[in-house]
């Protein structure tokens, strides 16, 4: 174990857990920087390497530009924080990635956000349409899950895992958008292209004139083609490059999300 300096109670942390938290907080940087944030709210999670199932989460009660590799807070799936924490966990965040943590082995990252244009979409009936380059990609790949309130009911959490099935990608009624991955970086390349799917949408629609739709023949190759695409990268992982380059753009600006 080694013990890295950091800004909350000391840390041991492995050399795994500990990229994993660094990488962590370079993700919540970048969506500070890309402005998906709302003050304190929305999560990031990422399943901590090991033979336990915890998870790291961002402090409560502080923006995405203050979280760092050593004030994340590691939980388990019952919400308890393992090791030491000067702050709390918001129980909504728990309640809804908990969820999705527990009944999916493949969801090792889980991505949630609250923007404007994502929930614009999802306050419409129909959801995501086929309109843009980016939202053909999502054709028959997208969960969606009525409002139910605030997710503060432990109960809610069947109903969600159900609504997600086997998809990685969800709309959250009247709420905002989710994702999950195999990786963060898979989980950040897919909510990418869900927001901007979602802002071209708006935009369309604010043309006030009918909007163009592919046929289905269409829709399901662009589906299938998007698939491939998004892991032919010289065998790079899904997301990787796409994440490491805003990541360098974080370091640039401001690299004390590391510490």
């Amino acid at each position: 174990m080694v013990t890295r300096p950091n800004s909350s109670p000391i840390l041991d942390a492995d050399n795994a857990e500990w990229d994993s938290r660094q990488r962590l907080a370079g993700a919540y940087r970048i969506l500070d920087h890309l402005g998906w944030t709302e003050t304190i709210y929305g999560h990031i999670t990422v399943r901590v390497p090991g033979p336990n199932t915890h998870f790291l989460i961002n402090p409560y009660g502080l923006r995405y530009d203050e979280v760092q590799a050593s004030n994340l807070i590691k939980i388990d799936l019952d919400g308890n924080v393992v090791g030491k924490s000067n702050y709390p966990v918001n129980k909504a965040g728990f309640v809804i990635h908990s969820a999705i943590h527990s009944a999916r082995e493949d969801a090792h990252c889980v991505l949630h956000t609250h923007t404007v244009a994502g929930m614009a979409v999802a306050a419409q009936r129909f959801g995501l349409l086929p309109v843009s380059m980016p939202a053909t990609g999502f054709h028959g790949r997208i969960a969606y899950h009525d409002y139910e309130g605030p997710s503060l009911n432990l109960d809610e959490r069947k109903r969600l895992v159900a609504d997600l099935g086997d998809k990685k990608v969800m709309i959250l009624r009247t709420h905002g958008l989710l994702t999950c991955g195999n990786t963060l970086e898979e989980a950040f390349i897919l909510m990418f292209r869900l927001q901007r799917a979602c802002e071209i949408q708006i935009a369309a629609q604010a043309g006030g004139t009918a909007l163009v739709t592919p046929p289905a023949e269409i829709l399901n190759r662009a589906a299938s083609l998007t698939d491939k695409f998004l892991t032919a990268h010289d065998g790079q992982p899904t997301g990787k490059l796409e994440f490491d380059s805003y990541l360098r753009l974080i370091d640039h600006k401001d690299p004390s999300y590391r510490n």
